[in-house]
């Protein structure tokens, strides 16, 4: 069951087969159609999610209206509003999806329950807060001390399977850059 699943933890722990029924126990598979939301900004995140098909984006939007998206995720990725997740507070983000998705959820709860049962997957989570965190330092700086040339090959190092998948707008607010920007600067990258 859910085998992409299964290889992600894999990563990072290894599980016997009982080990591995029980943890997919605690998760609920469901769907969301392209533009629906997993979560909305100024509601609690009930979920630590993971993508099985389909890619989403997290993003804020401003009290002028911008947006910024601060993360795509897609097949393999865990997304949510972390913060909100472990303090129980309105969330400050939305995730929405970009195309039909297929994902996992698990509950704050369950989670705790799940790593009383099966003490690896405490292990596993605790590297995949730390990826996020590094992560999360990495944006922060790439958007503070880069151009926009560099946030772009950065995109592509991080989402190099993604590019085709989503809008142009999409990810010139990922970038911070107009969508005229983003079409220069990939002008740029295909002269070299």
């Amino acid at each position: 069951m859910w085998p992409l699943f299964r290889e992600k933890i894999s990563q990072h722990t290894l599980l016997a087969d009982e080990e591995y029924e029980l943890v997919t126990s605690f998760f609920k598979y469901k769907t969301y159609k392209k533009r629906q939301f997993i979560l909305q900004e100024g509601n609690i995140s009930k979920y630590e999610t993971f993508i099985l098909k389909g890619c989403v984006r997290v993003y804020d939007v401003n009290d002028t209206g911008q947006e910024h998206v601060l993360q795509f995720g897609i097949e393999g990725w865990w997304v949510n509003s972390l913060h909100s997740f472990i303090n129980e507070t309105p969330s400050d983000y939305d995730i929405e999806c970009l195309e039909n998705s297929e994902v996992l959820h698990i509950t704050k709860p369950d989670l705790e329950k799940l790593y009383k049962q099966v003490p690896a997957m405490e292990r596993y989570f605790r590297i995949l807060f730390q990826e996020v965190y590094m992560s999360s330092q990495h944006r922060v700086c790439t958007l503070l001390a880069k151009s926009a040339g560099k946030r772009y090959r950065d995109f592509l190092k991080l989402y190099p399977q993604v590019g085709e998948r989503i809008p142009d707008r999409q990810v010139a607010l990922y970038l911070g850059v107009t969508p005229q920007s983003l079409s220069r600067i990939r002008s740029q990258f295909a002269g070299k």
